[in-house]
């Protein structure tokens, strides 16, 4: 049996993380003896972090805030994080330290595995790393126009960038968070707490929603979602993501049904 490894997730804040519990039940079903944990990591201290891991550790997850912290610390980048600006995973081998995102092919999946439709349109509320993979993912689906909705044009200039640098060179715009998003496939990368009742009724025309966040479930947005429009949510792009992690970790594909059964196991207990 291979010896045991070393994974964790790094982020601040990190108790909420559901990650633990995806990858373990892969590590158990893989047959792996293998740990991961939550480790808080604010931002500006992941260099420090990383300066003191050994050779025991395998993999590292990153979320906010360490997503573009990371990309300035490791030389050896994925082409697709290198085209968010932004990388979710880190994979340790030896002395080679390689990152990656899988947030934009996990969040291609997630979408996909709810709906078989068209994409031509594609709108995302709000404008960090997760607005860039997210935003890059509905360009892999066929958006060739992409409207970043944020509070500020300031807050979005990073991500939109980033959607601006996929190959189909799509139309990427800035509007207001408030005004009414028009497109085949909405994004959200908001919290829960941001969902105000106008911004929620201002969505409703949109068929398909993507709602990132997982917990607290059901946001106002995804409660939202009825008739014969399409939800996407949280829980469904963390296990897609997390299974790509799992793979660049151990070099197996685990079951994405087997992490997802686990992760709605938790957060049936958490409630």
């Amino acid at each position: 049996m291979p010896e045991p490894q070393r994974c964790a997730v790094l982020g601040d804040p990190i108790d909420h993380s559901l990650s633990p519990v995806l990858h373990r039940a892969a590590y158990a079903e893989l047959g792996l003896d293998w740990t991961y944990e939550a480790v808080r990591v604010p931002a500006g201290g992941l260099a420090d972090f990383l300066a003191g891991l050994d050779g025991s550790w395998r993999g590292l997850s990153l979320t906010m805030p360490l997503k573009r912290e990371l990309m300035g610390l490791v030389g050896d980048v994925s082409e697709r994080a290198a085209l968010v600006g932004a990388a979710n995973t880190l994979v340790l081998d030896g002395e080679r330290r390689h990152a990656d995102n899988t947030d934009l092919p996990g969040a291609v999946a997630a979408v996909r595995e709810r709906y078989a439709g068209p994409v031509a349109t594609g709108a995302v509320l709000g404008g960090g790393a997760t607005a860039a993979s997210t935003g890059l993912a509905l360009c892999d689906l066929g958006a060739r126009r992409v409207t970043l909705h944020v509070r500020s044009p300031e807050r979005g200039e990073e991500a939109a960038a980033a959607v601006r640098r996929h190959p189909a060179r799509p139309e990427v715009a800035l509007a207001p968070l408030d005004r009414a998003p028009e497109a085949d496939v909405l994004v959200s990368t908001v919290p829960a707490t941001a969902q105000t009742p106008d911004l929620v009724a201002g969505c409703r025309a949109v068929p398909v929603v993507f709602e990132v966040v997982y917990d607290p479930w059901p946001t106002p947005l995804a409660a939202s979602v009825g008739g014969d429009r399409v939800l996407v949510g949280g829980l469904d792009l963390l296990v897609h993501q997390a299974a790509l992690q799992v793979e660049l970790f151990t070099g197996t594909r685990p079951s994405v049904e087997r992490m997802r059964a686990a992760g709605e196991a938790a957060l049936r207990g958490a409630g």
